[in-house]
């Protein structure tokens, strides 16, 4: 069961880190909005001037309703700051993210950022990646064909599952804010994951997968009893 304290506690963490006068990408999924709803009440409190570029409709959605002025990453130019969750965290900030299905904008806009703070309940926090299945975002046309491919990739590299399923949303396929399907990768365990988002990366179809290797700066992680743990880079430490 997910938790919530640690979620919310994470959330109020990242809050402190936001200054006025900031440009923020905002994140998508359940951690996400907590945070996006908390930044819209301390900026109905007033005295917090920002700016924020949502990365999928729904984010755009909550942070409309929870009064937070945005903007789109062209308009922006740079962010100051992206938070955003996590599905799993390893060790070295290496990232599986995309199980809310907007990999692609939320991988776009923290690479347009200073910083990407990741926010995300202790256990998010893994030794190995690869118990969530990797989403890997692919064009509607042949994806058939691109997940044969992705399948045969995949014997080339350390992992311990091979399964490929096209991602389901009822009785139809999920479509991506960008018009893409979104195949779920299997794996079990991701032995190197900078290695195997290149691989993947090269496969003709595929837009991007849920790898963000290299790109997060710190994590938060919340435990239930409110407290929060932070994992950073070197150079953050």
């Amino acid at each position: 069961m997910a938790n919530e304290a640690g979620k919310r506690a994470a959330a109020e963490r990242a809050l402190e880190m936001v200054k006025p006068g900031m440009k923020l990408g905002l994140g998508t999924g359940s951690t996400a909005q907590i945070f996006i709803e908390l930044l819209g009440r301390r900026i109905k409190q007033g005295g917090l001037d920002v700016v924020c570029v949502p990365t999928s409709q729904t984010t755009a959605a909550i942070a409309e309703k929870a009064g937070v002025p945005l903007t789109s990453l062209d308009e922006a130019g740079w962010l100051d700051l992206t938070v955003d969750g996590a599905d799993e965290v390893d060790p070295s900030l290496t990232l599986i993210k995309g199980g809310g299905g907007a990999l692609l904008i939320e991988k776009i806009v923290a690479s347009a950022s200073d910083r990407m703070v990741v926010i995300a309940d202790s256990g998010k926090r893994v030794a190995t990646l690869g118990a969530f299945p990797l989403p890997v975002e692919v064009t509607p046309f042949g994806w058939q064909t691109t997940a044969a491919v992705v399948e045969a990739v995949l014997d080339e590299h350390d992992v311990d599952g091979r399964a490929c399923e096209l991602r389901i949303k009822g009785d139809a396929p999920f479509i991506t804010d960008e018009g893409n399907l979104i195949l779920d990768l299997a794996l079990g365990r991701i032995g190197d994951p900078e290695r195997l988002a290149i691989g993947l990366n090269q496969v003709a179809g595929v837009v991007d997968t849920g790898l963000f290797v290299g790109i997060a700066d710190l994590a938060l992680f919340g435990s239930d009893d409110g407290e929060v743990s932070e994992l950073a880079l070197p150079e953050d430490l």
